[in-house]
């Protein structure tokens, strides 16, 4: 019994340690946890990036994103992008994103995302963008976005994933 003990504490253990980085990109901010923030590498000459993360508003009343800042960029605007008739079409949130209480939204490729314009240089991967986001309650709230592949689909994603990816076609968007 003492094996059995000893042997289920380690594996407590070990999956502390290894857990432990995954929770230290978590950022609070009042009843809003920020997590997993990202990025995609940009191509050379680039001047547009998406940013994407997780917000989780653990609270009893709702707080808006209204907005953001980054150094590397001209320009911060929330967006979405939805299928209208057949057609995949992203508009600015002007009025940003209301995150519900006890709602998780995710801003993902092909949804809701950060866009970054104005590029003042590129993304590469394994780098650190450091943006502002800017909360109706919470106020400021600075996060790093983790620069993944140029293909990446979640964060974590190098942009190989060892099988074939389905991008969207760009060719039909409209924006708004």
């Amino acid at each position: 019994m003492k094996t059995i003990s000893k042997n289920v504490l380690l594996a407590a253990f070990a999956l502390a340690i290894f857990a432990a980085p995954a929770l230290a990109d978590d950022v609070k901010a009042g009843d809003l946890v920020i997590s997993q923030p990202w990025s995609r590498a940009t191509p050379g000459g680039a001047k547009v990036a998406g940013g994407y993360l997780v917000i989780e508003n653990k609270g009893t009343a709702p707080d808006r994103l209204i907005g953001g800042s980054a150094d590397i960029a001209g320009k911060f605007e929330i967006h979405e992008m939805a299928v209208e008739n057949g057609v995949m079409k992203m508009r600015a949130l002007d009025k940003g994103l209301t995150i519900e209480p006890g709602k998780t939204v995710k801003f993902a490729p092909g949804g809701y995302h950060l866009m970054l314009q104005e590029l003042k240089g590129p993304f590469k991967q394994g780098d650190k963008v450091p943006v502002t986001l800017q909360f109706e309650k919470a106020g400021k709230v600075a996060v790093s976005l983790d620069v993944q592949g140029v293909g990446a689909q979640a964060p974590g994603d190098a942009g190989h994933s060892g099988h074939m990816d389905m991008k969207p076609d760009h060719s039909g968007m409209k924006m708004k």
